[in-house]
């Protein structure tokens, strides 16, 4: 089924039952109007995730688009952006011996990353991202997003009523601690201010969209490392049954990126994660974000 906005000339895609649209008819190289932005921004909402292929943008138009949904953040809260454009944070996955030399094991991950949300170890994680894809591999290197608020609705009464009372703890310092030590400028920087050490925050385990007012998972095996109330061995055992849960198929899409495809999620209601199977083949991404709240 395609939806057509009859106002704005455009039309939309759903990519599966839960999570994805696909965007053609809008030229992201151009200013945008009030309208269209926001019925693109109702078009997150509702999909979780969004693509507009064939793009091609430069760094400035990547960051001209974004600066219609929100306030773009540093590239990324430990790892620099560009020299040019330091909100842009830019992936070459070819790179993999510069990368490990100067970020240590967090270059192990990047032929593919497990499933996460991106920076959920601040106060503020971001309201989302926008990725640029600028080299893409014939075949490989997909990615694919979990719509959290289908997963929280998946589950039982009984169990959404328990994790409702839950508190987690999000930690970065397994990940970034080693690229953070790495840099030479006086640590990293988010939210205006710059800090040297990760601190573990804590976030619901159930946080609640600020635009839908959905209730959402909002636990990641990226970066979270317990559940506050909870045992370890409780914790474990229960995230461990979230994050098999949250990434079942049926609340899943994948795509396939072509270079100039550009990709915005709502980082408050999904988890994502990069298919490793590109391994030797080139590519490059580039990604801006969008400062978030603080999760209730």
């Amino acid at each position: 089924m395609t939806l057509t906005s009859t106002a704005l000339d455009f039309t939309i895609k759903p990519l599966s039952g839960v999570i994805g649209a696909k965007i053609n008819g809008v030229d992201l190289k151009q200013p945008l109007s009030d309208p269209l932005v926001a019925e693109l921004r109702d078009a997150l909402v509702r999909y979780k995730v969004i693509f507009f292929p064939d793009q091609h943008l430069s760094p400035s138009e990547h960051l001209a688009f974004a600066s219609h949904f929100g306030e773009i953040t540093p590239a990324h809260p430990v790892i620099p952006g560009l020299a040019d454009y330091p909100e842009v944070f830019e992936i070459d996955y070819t790179q993999m011996s510069r990368l490990k030399a100067t970020y240590g094991d967090i270059a192990d991950r990047y032929d593919g990353l497990s499933w996460h949300t991106d920076v959920t170890f601040v106060e503020r994680p971001p309201l989302g991202s926008i990725l640029n894809a600028t080299v893409s591999p014939a075949a490989g290197g997909d990615t694919m997003w979990s719509n959290q608020q289908a997963a929280y609705e998946g589950l039982s009464d009984g169990l959404r009523g328990f994790l409702g009372g839950l508190t987690a703890v999000h930690d970065g310092a397994q990940t970034f601690a080693s690229a953070l030590k790495a840099r030479d400028d006086g640590g990293g920087e988010w939210d205006g201010q710059q800090y040297q050490v990760l601190e573990p925050v804590e976030h619901p385990v159930v946080r609640t969209h600020p635009e839908s007012g959905a209730k959402t998972l909002f636990v990641n095996p990226g970066f979270t490392s317990h559940i506050k109330e909870l045992s370890r061995p409780e914790s474990d055992a229960l995230l461990q049954f979230l994050y098999a849960h949250a990434t079942k198929p049926q609340y899943t899409v994948r795509y396939q990126w072509r270079a100039g495809d550009v990709g915005f999620w709502d980082n408050r209601a999904t988890m994502h994660s990069v298919v490793g199977d590109f391994t030797g083949q080139h590519r490059v991404i580039q990604r801006v974000t969008l400062r978030g709240d603080r999760p209730t």
